[in-house]
């Protein structure tokens, strides 16, 4: 192995490392978010005993094994949620890590311009995962990661323009960037508050929460319009298999209430590591130069 080959992958162990680690932390956030508990205060400590758990039974993906899924204390069993959560996180941050590396990138992933878009894909990774959770446990999208979402995407869209550079496209100036997080949010917001009134004219209940909607105009704000139409089509569609499944293998109603945030939040991880370029080929495709 080359010095290059083997300083990237003692990143990339770095990397995955870091991923866990904040996976761990993502656990905490998830469960005591949606109670408006504070995520640092008290530490860390067993839901059911209370008692404080020492560092050395902590350590991402590794505690969850070492302790047979139970506490230490009580014996109560401890959710594979846990590792879970640790595992997905630190495998989305590495993806992210490996869309940096020179060609052939591992599993197609979409190449980006420049390192500083790989810690903002992490930030987007760390509130769909968050917001993805706490929508199956609660049926509700924390504030703080759509409408938190909408303002990061218009800021971070200002200080790095590359997160809005189109595939091909040279470069983009602050203002651009900034034009097109606006568009995206608003894309994404309207489209889907327009689907959740027509849902709702045609069920008589709610169809979408508003959480749905914030969180799509976040989506938009980051990586712009094509991402809502993307994001709209693959979440529908993933949303609708599991809905039938469900009714299916579950005996669920069709009336059931199912969270969407988690389907949007997929489809937009999709995008990120490869849906843009899906969609920017499609649309060169259907050029009228390529029609006609």
């Amino acid at each position: 192995m080359s010095e290059n080959g083997f300083l990237y992958a003692y990143f990339s162990l770095i990397v995955f490392w870091l991923g866990a680690c904040m996976g761990s932390f993502l656990n905490v956030c998830i469960y005591r978010i949606p109670l408006e508990q504070s995520v640092v205060h008290p530490p860390s400590h067993c839901p059911s005993c209370k008692t404080p758990i020492p560092w050395y039974q902590n350590i991402p993906l590794v505690a969850w094994i070492a302790l047979k899924a139970r506490c230490a204390s009580c014996g109560t069993r401890i959710s594979a949620r846990y590792i879970t959560v640790e595992a997905l996180v630190a495998f989305l941050f590495l993806l992210a890590w490996f869309k940096l590396g020179a060609d052939p990138r591992p599993l197609g992933l979409v190449a980006v311009s420049q390192i500083a878009l790989v810690p903002i894909f992490w930030l987007i990774i760390y509130g769909l995962v968050l917001g993805t959770f706490v929508d199956f446990d609660h049926m509700i999208l924390p504030d703080r990661v759509t409408l938190g979402g909408i303002v990061l995407g218009g800021l971070i869209s200002w200080f790095v323009p590359d997160l809005h550079r189109l595939p091909g496209e040279g470069a983009i100036t602050a203002v651009d960037a900034l034009k097109r997080a606006a568009i995206g949010a608003a894309a994404g917001s309207g489209s889907l508050y327009a689907i959740a009134i027509i849902g709702r004219l045609i069920y008589k209940q709610d169809a979408m929460g508003l959480g749905d909607v914030k969180l799509m105009g976040a989506i938009g704000a980051f990586f712009g319009w094509g991402s809502v139409i993307f994001s709209v089509m693959i979440s529908a569609l993933v949303g609708s298999v599991v809905g039938v499944s469900l009714v299916l293998l579950r005996g669920k109603s069709m009336q059931s209430r199912i969270p969407y945030g988690p389907y949007i939040a997929l489809a937009a991880l999709i995008w990120m590591n490869w849906g843009s370029a899906w969609w920017y080929a499609y649309m060169a495709w259907t050029t009228p130069a390529r029609l006609f």
